[in-house]
C-alpha cells in the first residue's frame, strides 16, 4: 500500500495522484507540485488515502509544499496574462492566415511556458506562429490541437436536456459512447437528438447503458418464437424499462403484452440464470 492524495488541475479535469510525504492535507486545500509540464498549482480532491500500489504509476511526484496567498495571487496574475496571451495569438494566427479555430490559452504556473489550444480539421503549418510568440512572450510556446469534444469541455455551455455540460463540470474523462448503446436504449437515430454541442455522441448514453445491458440479458429478441398460454408467437417489440414483450399471436392474429414475470411463470422464457 502506499498513501496519496489526489489533485486537479482544472475544473472537471483529470484526478493525477502525488505522494503528500508526512503532510495530512484536507479536500479543497491547494498545493504546488512538479509535474511533466513543469510547476503546477493544483486543487487537492482526495485527500491523504491509502491505494493499491497496482493503482498508480510509481514513483509518485512528491508535493512540494501547500500553496499560499501568494500562490493564489500568482494564478490570478497568470489569468490574466492569459487573456493577454490569447488575443495577441489570435491576430497573430490571422496575420499568417492559418486555418485555425484558438480555443484556450494558459501560462504553467512558473510562467515557464504558454500553452495554446486550438482545433483545425487538419495539420496546421505553425511554425512561424510559434516564433513570433516565442520573441514576443520571451518564454517556452506550446500549440496543442485539440479535438471538438475537449473544445467543449474548455468552452462549456448548456446541453440538450438543459443543464450545463457534464464534460465541463463533472467529467473526468470521455468514456467511450458508441451508436449501439443509443439502439438499446431505443432512442431515435436523428443525429440532432443524440448528439452533443460538440457534435459527437452524448457522453450521457453511456450512463444507463450498463443497466439496459442487463435488462436486454433478461428479455427475449425481437423475432424469438415463443409459446405463451395463448398460443404459440413472435416477439414483435419489447419494453426494456418496464419489463414488457409484445408477442403477435399467430392464431388469433392479434398483438398481446405480457410482463416478463408473466413469461416466466408460463413457462415461455426461462428463469434469468444469477450468478
Amino acid at each position: 500500500m502506499v498513501e496519496v492524495i489526489g489533485v486537479r488541475f482544472k475544473k472537471a479535469g483529470k484526478i493525477y495522484y502525488f505522494d503528500p510525504g508526512d503532510t495530512k492535507m484536507t479536500t479543497d486545500d491547494y498545493v504546488i507540485v512538479e509535474t511533466v509540464r513543469g510547476v503546477e498549482f493544483g486543487k487537492v480532491v482526495i485527500a491523504n488515502k491509502q491505494v493499491d500500489e497496482e493503482d498508480v504509476v510509481l514513483p509518485l511526484k512528491k508535493v512540494i509544499r501547500l500553496a499560499d496567498d501568494k500562490d493564489k495571487l500568482t494564478v490570478s496574475e497568470n489569468k490574466e496574462k492569459t487573456e493577454e496571451a490569447y488575443q495577441v495569438c489570435q491576430d497573430k494566427i490571422k496575420e499568417h492566415n492559418l486555418d485555425m479555430n484558438l480555443v484556450d490559452a494558459e501560462f504553467t504556473f512558473d510562467r515557464n511556458k504558454i500553452i495554446f489550444y486550438f482545433t483545425a480539421d487538419g495539420r496546421v503549418d505553425f511554425r512561424e506562429l510559434v516564433k513570433d510568440l516565442a520573441a514576443i512572450f520571451k518564454t517556452r510556446i506550446e500549440l496543442r490541437q485539440i479535438g471538438v469534444r475537449d473544445e467543449a469541455k474548455m468552452l462549456g455551455g448548456i446541453g440538450p436536456c438543459g443543464r450545463m455540460l457534464c464534460c465541463s463540470t463533472f467529467l473526468g474523462d470521455f468514456e467511450p459512447v458508441s451508436i449501439k448503446m443509443a439502439k438499446d436504449q431505443n432512442l431515435s437515430l436523428n443525429p440532432a437528438k443524440i448528439s452533443g454541442l460538440c457534435g459527437r455522441l452524448m457522453c450521457c448514453l453511456k450512463y444507463e447503458n450498463d443497466m439496459y445491458e442487463d435488462a436486454k440479458q433478461e428479455l427475449p429478441d425481437i423475432g424469438q418464437i415463443m409459446t405463451t398460454a395463448n398460443g404459440k408467437g413472435k416477439v414483435v417489440g419489447i419494453n426494456i424499462l418496464e419489463k414488457l414483450v409484445q408477442v403477435e399471436l399467430s392464431e388469433m392474429e392479434r398483438v398481446v403484452e405480457y410482463t416478463l414475470d408473466e413469461l416466466i411463470e408460463e413457462g415461455a422464457i426461462s428463469v434469468p440464470a444469477t450468478e
